[in-house]
């Protein structure tokens, strides 16, 4: 997790845009609150997996976009790096001879489109990796510290929602937390969310990936905030079982 203070101003970049747009935050409001803070033209977000299709959820312009189908599509570029190694993938520019032959068919792609740099962030809450954070400009730009931590703030901000939002039908996310959460205590909202899924690899016997699509999985099919049946599981209200659907229990803690 960034620094208290670094993930609050981005907190609030973010709620601000979310307010302008006049609806409640989303990662559509990560990717536009990062543009306006960091030296970027644009940013593209897109949902990815090992198990299941991979498809972008939102970007800023017509660069982002066609970056974001670029890599997906050709399976390769600076977002499938940094998905695949789960680490940030940072493009100060595209010229540069060892990324052409690295990125034999994207580079030459994202260069017509109109992107120089690109910087890759994956989303990732432990061992779990929901997506990556794609931003790009159309010079040759290096991030400096400061920036690069901002970058990753962005980033964190957009796990949280993204693994709060239900997927409706289209796969494009649902919502963002509700109103009375806000952002005051990331740090124990994700830390919830880890910990539910460790007791999960216990409570099923399975790998913690496998933990967590049964703990998003209960909570889609049940309707409910993925933070809020994280609570549950912690408090041993709930408990999953490899024999039988998940019940509720008397226990408290």
């Amino acid at each position: 997790m960034r620094s208290d203070s670094r993930s609050a101003q981005v907190q609030a970049l973010v709620a601000a845009q979310a307010a302008r747009r006049g609806a409640r935050v989303g990662v559509v409001d990560v990717c536009t609150a990062a543009v306006a803070a960091l030296p970027v033209g644009g940013a593209g977000l897109s949902a990815m997996s090992r198990t299941t299709a991979s498809h972008p959820l939102c970007s800023t312009d017509d660069v982002s976009e066609q970056l974001e189908e670029l890599q997906l599509t050709l399976g390769e570029g600076p977002c499938v790096d940094a998905f695949t190694h789960g680490s940030a993938v940072l493009t100060p520019d595209l010229l540069t001879g060892a990324l052409q032959d690295r990125w034999v068919v994207f580079a030459d792609a994202a260069l017509e489109a109109g992107a120089r740099a690109v910087f890759a962030l994956p989303l990732q809450m432990g061992a779990i990796s929901p997506g990556v954070l794609d931003l790009y400009a159309d010079v040759p730009t290096v991030l400096d510290a400061e920036e690069l931590a901002d970058a990753l703030a962005f980033a964190d901000l957009a796990t949280l929602l993204l693994l709060d939002a239900r997927i409706d039908e289209t796969g494009g996310p649902a919502g963002g937390p509700s109103p009375d959460r806000g952002f005051e205590d990331l740090g124990a909202y994700r830390a919830e969310i880890d910990q539910a899924t460790g007791m999960l690899t216990v409570q099923l016997g399975v790998g913690i990936d496998e933990a967590f699509v049964r703990l998003r999985a209960y909570a889609f099919i049940q309707g409910h905030r993925l933070a809020d049946v994280a609570a549950d599981v912690v408090a041993r209200r709930l408990r999953f079982s490899p024999d039988t659907e998940p019940g509720r229990t008397d226990e408290e803690t």
